[in-house]
């Protein structure tokens, strides 16, 4: 029957019989009838008894199961949504109370194990809500349900339901961000450690009884392994998350015996067993025995030193070292027979680790947190008491003195460096027949290591050769010398010798004499060509790699002419893998400071051009990327010497950009890869704009879909294009700037990337920015005050460099135009405003104290827009303060201004921001007025402070003046804005004037304006402090 809804979602009633129809068509194959089913589940969701009618659904056995397992889905999901008392539409509690008491009551019989796990991960977000304010009796429940059922017969289903919901609800308490959670797992901890350790030992000894035994209940025996492994589940998340110092427990210690026992015993039965004994039994054991080495590595990483001082604790750690080795044995493949060909040598009857594998590299974590924990123990900002460093103490001694003896160093490394280091068959079979996903695999980024004994063991290694470096560093030279001979052929050892060699670069430098090894060994064995030594081709770049960062004084060009070799497609033993790695290793090549150029680019051609070449050849988009960041690096390392190779790069990116389609991580490194080369080539990459301004252009523009994951790399390019584009700008490159008004208006991150695009625009096309200043400035206007005052800052900074601008293109006029535009769009006001409250906030004291509504480095930075306005005319500032502040007098504008000003001189820090201020106040007095002449003490306050913090004390002059505009010239090829700034700057009066010459000639001025000397004394000059006009006499000003 077909229940399609064919009226609109809002229209049905919500009623159990509707409700049903809605969810069979949830599960119909029809696109149409899906979609009106989630828009009527959505429309229903905020409704009341919603969640309870779903409950019902599910619980009741009689229906579909893919039915009731929609609707314990959609009632998981809105405790997700609804469950939380703050939530908007929150559940009402009696609708949750019905939901607790049926989950628990349903979960405990539910036989669909799909549905029951459904239900637990359910009751699980219940209790990180609700326990135990609002379900204080939900634990207990579950403790009497479960202690019931274990001693009744018949009850194995009742029992794996509650084991189940618990191993969830402890999952979610201990991970939870809520600090009472955890605190009531620890207050519950000690009920239901018994209960549950009951559970399992008497689940471990039923079955284990049965293997050794017989009898004739094998169903109720394979159960009991079933409950026994998620009672071990349990108990593992309940010891780590709920005990913060478990060796304090004595029921812990108990336990922690036990399964120290316990672990033999069932990896014995794992490794050997008997015939007869069933895959899947020994399967499930197996998993005991991983859930075990779970719980151990879980102790020793969360709880170090609890793990060393619990029983035995250095004696489990060497049982898993046994255990180790006896894997080793099997793990390398020294006899292996190359070259290994597809499909055949290594090959497995399935790709599932095996348990002895992955014993082992638990048993590697293990070892290797022990290390850390003696010498590099994790540091804490909690309180410790004095209780808590003894024990801490005590554990790192217990663990050196008692495991991590020299004699173990030397036996760890030697079995990691001869046995792990050393390819398996099934490494050199996956090398043939999946070379660049097997290369991905071994190049291990991440914590990819924490899931392969290889390079879990090359962590392991570093960590012994850094801290034993005195014991093992001669041992491994030793056998190094042994090896590293070209009449050597054992190339699966000497692989593994030379990968620790490199991994140990930093502690070997000063004991290897890499140079000899480069040239009497590693030369000649680079150019054998015998099957098998593609191994060793791949290890020396590797090593190489890892040498060149740490090694001064080696033959460079020796060692580009090596990966010229190893990345040449023509040579039969450069497979994929050792050309993959040779341009993976070649970005830590040239990537350290010792690279020059000069000496690379005779090799840049084929080394350039074979790197493209793999690009292109590779399919993983990771592979891909691994090498546009080498080749990316060759950018930046080279400079302007890129560019006779820049056309044979640009030429990769196209196809590379319509291949990547919805991969925006590889346009990324694509975007990435452009801007360094602008960046390298400066303005000489112009001819590459017709390519990348549209790429831009689709990356920025608000309809774009790549936008959100794009916008940040383009604008990154987009200024750089600027940057580097030389006057007069293209017309594309002008038709950007539209895309950056639609910024302006979210105060998003990229805001400051805008403001200083539009900077680096002002700067290159300023008679273009002037014309258009309203329409620039009403979105900023806004953001002065609703944003971070870092980004206000930004805003007047830009608005600094418009009036410059203005000043420096246009003169007065100019400058009279943008003051207008300043006005009309409310920024002056708004500056003007919020310093008026400043003023406002400091004439008030005590309890009744205003708090002012502008940050104090917004303040200086609104001060920083007024002065530059007043140097470049005085007179038209004051004309912008009429209008902008009609309300009072210009006298009384000017008053408060000055006031605030003032006052707030001192907390000016930045020594040019000072200046600044300083030549505004003194051109000030051309105006002639009282309300500037009565304030001649606080000027010659300003006047002898700033003076004499910028006098020269060797020249006498103002330290911030550019003298000479060549001298700002950076050393090398200056890119074109970088020029524009530089002509900028020193046409800026701040970096023109002195400021002592210019105070005399402004005081000069106003005492002439003022009928001379003795009335200027007279009217002005006997009201200002004795001291004050002393210490400014004293600068020799006047």
């Amino acid at each position: 029957m077909n229940f399609a809804i064919e009226v609109p979602g809002h229209a049905n009633p919500l009623t159990a019989d509707n409700l049903y129809r809605t969810l069979i068509s949830g599960t119909s194959a029809d696109q149409q009838q899906l979609k009106s089913s989630a828009l009527q589940l959505q429309n229903w969701e905020k409704q009341p008894g919603y969640y309870s009618l779903l409950q019902s659904v599910f619980i009741d056995t009689s229906l579909p199961t893919e039915i009731r397992y929609l609707a314990i889905i959609q009632l998981k999901n809105g405790i997700d949504k609804y469950w939380r008392k703050t939530s908007q539409n929150a559940i009402a509690n009696d609708e949750k109370a019905q939901i607790r008491s049926r989950c628990l009551a349903h979960g405990f019989t539910e036989p669909d194990h799909r549905l029951a796990l459904q239900n637990a991960i359910s009751v699980a977000k219940i209790f990180r809500f609700d326990y135990p304010q609002d379900w204080p009796q939900a634990i207990e429940e579950l403790l009497i349900t479960l202690r019931l059922t274990s001693s009744e017969a018949g009850s194995s289903l009742r029992i794996s339901r509650v084991l189940l919901i618990l191993l969830h609800a402890i999952k979610v308490l201990a991970a939870g961000p809520l600090i009472r959670n955890r605190a009531n797992l620890r207050r519950d901890a000690p009920k239901l450690l018994e209960p549950l350790r009951e559970i399992y030992l008497n689940k471990v000894t039923f079955w284990r009884t049965f293997l050794e035994t017989g009898g004739d209940d094998e169903g109720g025996a394979l159960d009991s392994i079933e409950q026994s492994l998620l009672a071990l589940r349990v108990l593992r998340r309940l010891l780590i998350a709920a005990y913060d110092f478990p060796n304090r427990h004595i029921e812990v210690q108990e336990f922690w015996i036990v399964l120290r026992t316990q672990l033999g015993q069932m990896l014995n039965i794992v490794l050997q067993g008997t015939p007869s004994l069933d895959v899947s039994v020994k399967r499930l054991i197996g998993k005991h025995v991983f859930q075990l080495a779970k719980l151990h590595l879980s102790m020793a990483q969360s709880h170090p030193a609890g793990f060393a001082l619990l029983p035995d604790s250095t004696e489990l750690a060497c049982t898993y070292w046994r255990a180790i080795t006896h894997f080793s044995e099997d793990f390398g493949s020294q006899k292996a027979i190359l070259p290994v060909r597809i499909g055949t040598d290594g090959n497995l009857e399935d790709d599932e680790m095996p348990v002895l594998e992955k014993i082992s590299l638990k048993g590697l974590l293990l070892i290797r947190a022990c290390v850390k924990m003696v010498f590099n123990p994790a540091q804490s900002f909690r309180y410790q008491g004095e209780d808590v460093k003894v024990e801490r103490k005590q554990s790192r001694e217990l663990i050196k003195e008692s495991l991590l003896t020299d004699d173990f160093a030397r036996e760890m490394m030697e079995t990691l460096v001869t046995r792990f280091f050393v390819f398996r068959l099934r490494d050199l079979r996956e090398w043939v027949e999946e070379p660049e996903e097997w290369e991905r695999r071994e190049e291990g980024e991440g914590d990819v290591w924490e899931f392969s004994i290889r390079s879990c063991s090359e962590k392991l290694f570093l960590d012994l050769v850094v801290n034993y470096k005195d014991l093992l560093i001669q041992p491994l030279l030793d056998v190094f010398s042994k090896v590293a001979s070209i009449h050597n052929t054992d190339i699966l050892l000497k692989d593994s010798i030379y990968a620790a060699i490199g991994l140990a670069a930093q502690v070997l430098d000063e004991k290897l004499d890499f140079g000899a090894f480069l040239a009497s060994t590693l030369i000649p064995e680079v150019q054998i060509q015998q099957p098998g030594y593609n191994i060793l081709r791949r290890r020396i770049a590797i090593v190489l790699g890892q040498w060149l960062p740490v090694k001064d004084g080696l033959d460079r060009p020796l060692v580009y002419q090596i990966f010229q070799h190893l990345l040449n497609k023509d040579n039969q033993l450069n497979d994929q893998v050792v050309r993959v790695t040779a341009g993976r290793q070649f970005k830590h090549v040239v990537d350290p400071f010792e690279f020059t150029a000069e000496l690379f680019t005779p090799y840049a051609p084929p080394i350039l051009g074979s790197l493209m070449q793999l690009v292109e050849e590779v399919d993983l988009g990771e592979t891909k990327m691994a090498l546009l960041d080498t080749i990316s690096v060759i950018i930046v390392k080279m400079g302007h010497h890129i560019s006779p190779f820049a056309d044979q790069i640009v030429s990769l990116l196209p196809p590379l950009w319509d291949q990547a389609g919805d991969v925006y991580l590889m346009k990324q490194h694509i975007l990435a890869i452009l801007n360094d080369l602008v960046t390298s080539m400066k303005d000489q990459s112009r001819r590459y704009h017709q390519m990348i301004i549209p790429i831009i252009a689709s990356s920025v523009e608000p309809s774009s879909e790549t936008r959100v994951y794009l916008l940040e790399d383009a604008m990154e390019l987009w200024e750089s294009i600027l940057v580097h584009t030389a006057h007069p700008a293209s017309q594309e490159t002008i038709s950007l700037a539209q895309y950056l008004f639609p910024l302006y208006e979210s105060a998003s991150e990229t805001l400051r990337k805008a403001l200083e695009i539009t900077e680096t625009y002002v700067k290159l096309i300023p008679e273009h920015y002037l014309s258009v200043a309203p329409a620039l400035l009403t979105p900023l206007v806004p953001l002065l005050t609703t944003t971070k005052h870092e980004v206000a800052c930004l805003i007047t900074q830009l608005v600094e460099l418009l009036i410059r601008t203005a000043e420096y293109t246009g003169g007065p006029q100019a400058v009279a135009d943008l003051t207008d535009h300043l006005v009309t769009t409310n920024f002056i006001p708004t500056l003007l405003n919020g310093i008026q409250s400043a003023y406002s906030a400091h004439q008030t004291t005590g309890p009744n104290r205003v708090t002012s509504s502008i940050h104090g480095l917004v303040e200086t930075a609104s001060f920083s827009v007024i002065a530059r306005l007043i140097l470049a005319s005085p007179q038209i500032f004051l004309s912008a303060l009429e209008v902008a502040l009609p309300q009072d007098t210009l006298e009384n504008n000017i008053s408060r201004l000055l006031t605030e000003w003032f006052s707030h001189f001192d907390n000016i820090g930045d020594p040019t921001s000072n200046k600044l201020s300083c030549l505004a106040l003194t051109a000030l007095l051309e105006a002639n007025q009282p309300w500037i002449l009565s304030r001649l003490q606080e000027l010659m306050t300003v006047w002898t402070d700033v003076i004499t913090d910028l006098v020269d004390q060797e020249t006498g002059s103002d330290s911030l003046i550019y003298w000479d505009m060549e001298s700002l010239k950076l050393p090398g090829p200056e890119a074109p804005a970088e020029e524009r700034s530089r002509k900028l700057a020193y046409a800026d009066p701040v970096r023109r004037l002195d400021t002592k010459v210019y105070v005399r000639q402004k005081l000069e001025a106003a005492v002439a304006a003022s009928g001379g000397r003795e009335a200027f004394e007279q009217n002005w000059l006997v009201h200002v402090d004795e001291d004050v006009v002393k210490g400014f006499r004293a600068l020799g000003v006047v």
